[in-house]
């Protein structure tokens, strides 16, 4: 018999997508490696960026990245249609060394994005890799959207947050997803402790302060001192407010798409704990990513006919 062509459709989670990192390990220890790759949002980043063959670099500065590390992605692009504009990350990928377009990769891969003008699913499957990626990470009221083919998109998420049907599209035989959405709803919105920016950040150009700086005073308020990644107040912040709006959608989303394309097997990452922009925490979701293989490797052999010990 023919060996079934394992799909891996790699969902949207913002921060917590750095648990598709531990996932890839954790699924390559075994020995179940993906014939196709599909990412949505954050899925698409990992997934390209696996699919690339760079996989253990994006880890190793996951692992590493801090507060301060992470801030420094962060460009301000009031003008643009977001919060970010995005040109850092761009060249955040490009040292990353990732493959210049997506025909070059070795596996199918596609990342899925949203046409902000009709709401179209946008598949995209040839171009630059960055590009693709950048479009599909694009969260509305963060970073600005992508113009590509003179279309503006955005985030996958908001059409199919858990790309199930794109991997069976492509040719899966055997699709494994995995959803970080599950059970978002119901987290309370409860003060966080924060820390206190670096003083030796104010000597460098184009750092976290100078971007707050060049906010409006209200919203400066809110993510000065990395406010960002958590709201001291007591009551919900602006990034409080728009990652639990983002996670009804998408639970909502999600829930629906999966029940009339369900996988074969869906892997649940438990890190609801993780905010939207918790990036820093890398080590947390990375980790729970390999645990929640582990959790139904059981049933992902049994299902591809296999015994551990294969």
């Amino acid at each position: 018999m023919r060996k079934p062509k394992i799909g891996l459709a790699l969902g949207t989670g913002a921060a917590r997508g750095w648990a598709h990192i531990g996932v890839l390990d954790a699924l390559i220890e075994a020995g179940i490696e993906p014939d196709i790759v599909v990412g949505t949002s954050m899925g698409a980043l990992v997934g390209g960026v696996y699919a690339s063959g760079r996989h253990d670099i994006l880890r190793d500065w996951a692992m590493s990245a801090d507060r301060r590390v992470v801030a420094s992605l962060i460009d301000v692009g009031f003008l643009a249609g977001g919060l970010v504009d995005g040109m850092r990350i761009l060249d955040w990928l490009g040292g990353l060394e990732i493959a210049r377009n997506i025909e070059d990769l070795e596996l199918p891969f596609a990342a899925v994005a949203t046409d902000l003008t009709t709401g179209r699913e946008v598949w995209l499957r040839e171009g630059p890799l960055d590009r693709a990626i950048r479009a599909s990470i694009s969260l509305p009221g963060i970073f600005s959207p992508v113009d590509i083919d003179g279309e503006w998109l955005v985030d996958g998420g908001l059409v199919n947050p858990v790309p199930v049907s794109v991997c069976r599209a492509l040719g899966a035989d055997f699709v494994i997803a995995v959803n970080l959405n599950e059970d978002l709803l119901g987290r309370r919105l409860l003060p966080e402790a924060v820390a206190a920016p670096d003083p030796d950040d104010r000597q460098k150009p184009g750092n976290w302060l100078d971007m707050v700086k060049s906010m409006p005073a209200a919203l400066a308020a809110q993510v000065s001192g990395f406010k960002l990644f958590g709201n001291p107040g007591t009551t919900p912040g602006y990034f409080d407010v728009l990652g639990n709006a983002l996670n009804i959608m998408q639970d909502h989303i999600t829930r629906s798409r999966l029940a009339g394309e369900p996988p074969h097997v869906q892997i649940l990452p438990r890190v609801i704990d993780i905010g939207l922009m918790d990036f820093h925490r890398a080590p947390e979701a990375i980790e729970e990513g390999r645990a929640a293989v582990e959790r139904v490797l059981p049933i992902i052999e049994a299902k591809l006919g296999r015994s551990p010990a294969n």
